[in-house]
């Protein structure tokens, strides 16, 4: 069996349209592990963190996925229940040569 991390760097050095495609999802993934991250550090469930934020286990789940993108206000929501500080930041972007 092939592993996911093997073909990922596969098809990102040979395939032009899926290194195009996962470029563009690239924030929205580092959005998703670091909320993760996040929950991880605070030392949280799923479950528990949902409870503090008073909403589902399955959002939260959905959060850390990145099946959806959120509002400001949760991510503040989500800072507030982990213990964290929300810091969003505008950064230049970075010519591909």
């Amino acid at each position: 069996m092939i592993k996911f991390g093997t073909l990922h760097k596969k098809w990102m050095k040979q395939d032009s349209a899926y290194r195009k495609e996962y470029e563009a999802l690239e924030e929205e993934f580092a959005l998703a592990a670091a909320v993760a991250r996040a929950r991880m550090r605070s030392g949280l469930s799923q479950a528990e963190l949902a409870k503090r934020m008073k909403t589902t286990q399955s959002t939260v789940a959905r959060l850390e996925s990145g099946r959806m993108m959120p509002s400001t206000r949760t991510l503040g929501r989500f800072a507030k229940a982990t213990g964290h500080k929300l810091k969003i930041s505008f950064e230049p972007v970075r010519k591909r040569g």
